[in-house]
């Protein structure tokens, strides 16, 4: 993957392939120490220890239809490019909380990407999961938590080109206000 924001959209469809109701997705460049922290958590069916123990071997998957699975390890190994740290946690029946961190600065560091658009579709694509947004630069910081939309919405649908549209603007404006 090219970008960080592919490896976050990747992460987020494992955690609803896992049955989430509930994914936290964060964002955290600190520039004071360097570092880049994406850090997703979910409330899904969660790992055993023993196949958590395998998950960063690329030829450990629980899909059917393919033997490999290259996300996380591909996720592990660009954080640990840059110097970083890459750490997965695990409860059956809890969730999963996935955690990389890269050297900011790093010349092997991937672009973070379009995160706006990843957030957007992820959030559009999957309404029956509610996603709470964090990315904060230094001291400031963008949130969306579609759990309070869908409070304010109602029945409408993300989906809604009017909504869609709103939604598209705001992340955008959230994103760009960070820099």
């Amino acid at each position: 993957m090219r970008e960080i924001a592919l490896h976050i959209l990747d992460i987020a469809q494992n955690s609803i392939t896992a049955e989430a109701s509930r994914v936290v997705i964060e964002i955290d460049e600190d520039k004071r120490k360097d570092t880049l922290t994406v850090t997703i958590t979910d409330n899904g069916c969660g790992m055993s220890p023993d196949f958590l123990q395998k998950v960063t071997d690329p030829f450990t998957t629980k899909r059917a239809t393919r033997k490999v699975g290259l996300g996380i390890p591909l996720f592990k190994m660009a954080a640990e490019n840059t110097g970083g740290s890459f750490e997965i946690n695990s409860e059956i029946g809890k969730g999963t909380c996935v955690k990389a961190v890269f050297g900011y600065s790093h010349i092997d560091r991937q672009p973070l990407g379009n995160t706006a658009e990843t957030i957007l579709g992820l959030v559009t694509a999957y309404e029956n999961v509610d996603f709470l947004y964090k990315h904060s630069v230094g001291d400031k910081e963008f949130v969306l938590d579609t759990d309070k939309l869908k409070e304010i919405l109602g029945d409408v649908p993300f989906s809604n080109p009017d909504v869609y549209l709103w939604l598209s603007d705001y992340i955008s404006e959230g994103e760009n206000e960070l820099d």
